[in-house]
C-alpha cells in the first residue's frame, strides 16, 4: 500500500468563514481549513457528480465519505500569496496573530427576519467573522495551500471533484467558493509546507514529521504528546443516517491545536480528518 502526495492550491473566490464556536453575538473564524472541513467539501462533491440525474440519499454520502477516509488523506491548508516570483507565501496565523488578523479577518453583520412584523427577529442579530478573498491591506488575491495523499488503491474521481468545491458555512449565500489552482505530484524529497514538514509513504496511514522548529501543522491528539500549546476538544456536527443534517455531534477527541510546538522531534500519522496521531 502506497501513498501519493499532491500538492494542492486554491484561490478563494469569496469570504470563507471556519467555524469555530461563538463569543457572544460573533460567529468566529477558524484562520485555516481543517481536515473536517476539506473531507465534507470533498465527499459532497464526489457524491454529488455520481447522482447528477437523481438527488443524493444519506447512504451515498454515507458510503463516499467512508471511501474518502480509507483512501484519502489531507492536511490542513493555510492561506497564502503569490509573491512576484511565483512563489506562495504561506499566512501562518501563530506568526504575529495581530498581523494576520489586520490582513484577513473580517466580519459580516446580518439577522433573521420577521415577516408577519416587517422587521427584524428579536435575539437573532449575529455577526460572522470570515476570511476575505484579497488581503486587506495591498488587495492581493489569497489562495489556500495543502496537501492530500491518495492511496494506489483509490477508486473515486476526486481530481473532478476537487475543480468544483466549497468549504465552511454560508455556502447558500456563496461564501467559500474556491477554484483549484495547482494540483501536482510532490517530487521525491517529499518536503511539505516549503520545508515545514516532511512525508513518508509506503505505511498503512501517511506519516508526517515536523522540522527543526518542530511546529504542529495539524490538530494534534494529545494523548502522550509533549509539547507547549492550546488544546481543545475536536468536535463537528455530522449527518447520520436516520438523521437530519448537523444534529449528530461528532468527538473526534482532545487535541493540541496548529501552532503549538513539539519539545522533542517524533512522527505522526495522518487519521481521519487530516488529525495527527503520534507514532509511540
Amino acid at each position: 500500500m502506497t501513498w501519493q502526495p499532491y500538492h494542492i492550491v486554491f484561490r478563494l473566490r469569496s469570504p470563507m468563514h471556519i467555524g469555530s464556536g461563538s463569543v457572544g453575538n460573533i460567529q468566529r473564524t477558524r484562520p485555516y481549513v481543517t481536515g473536517r472541513v476539506f473531507w465534507g467539501a470533498l465527499t459532497m462533491r464526489i457524491a454529488r457528480n455520481n447522482q447528477i440525474h437523481e438527488s443524493v440519499s444519506e447512504s451515498v454520502y454515507t458510503d463516499i465519505g467512508e471511501k474518502v477516509h480509507k483512501w484519502i488523506a489531507c492536511t490542513y491548508f493555510y492561506p497564502a500569496t503569490l509573491t512576484d516570483d511565483g512563489v506562495y507565501k504561506i499566512l501562518w496565523p501563530w506568526d504575529k496573530p495581530d498581523n494576520f488578523k489586520h490582513r484577513l479577518i473580517r466580519s459580516y453583520a446580518s439577522t433573521a427576519l420577521d415577516y408577519p412584523m416587517q422587521s427584524a427577529a428579536e435575539a437573532l442579530l449575529h455577526e460572522s467573522e470570515f476570511i476575505s478573498p484579497y488581503t486587506l491591506d495591498t488587495g492581493k488575491p489569497v489562495f489556500l495551500t495543502g496537501y492530500i495523499f491518495v492511496n494506489d488503491q483509490c477508486e473515486i474521481d476526486w481530481k473532478s471533484a476537487l475543480q468544483k468545491l466549497q468549504f465552511g458555512g454560508d455556502r447558500c449565500y456563496g461564501w467559500g467558493d474556491v477554484k483549484l489552482e495547482r494540483c501536482e505530484p510532490l517530487s521525491n524529497n517529499n518536503v511539505l509546507f516549503r520545508g515545514m514538514a516532511a512525508f513518508h509513504g509506503n505505511e498503512e496511514r501517511p506519516v508526517i514529521s515536523p522540522n527543526d522548529k518542530l511546529l504542529l501543522l495539524a490538530h494534534t491528539m494529545a494523548k502522550s504528546v509533549n509539547a507547549d500549546g492550546d488544546i481543545e476538544p475536536l468536535v463537528g456536527r455530522e449527518w447520520r443516517n436516520n438523521g437530519q443534517a448537523g444534529q449528530h455531534v461528532g468527538f473526534t477527541g482532545i487535541c493540541f491545536t496548529p501552532g503549538s510546538i513539539l519539545k522533542q522531534a517524533a512522527n505522526f500519522t495522518i487519521g481521519n480528518f487530516g488529525v495527527w496521531q503520534l507514532i509511540e
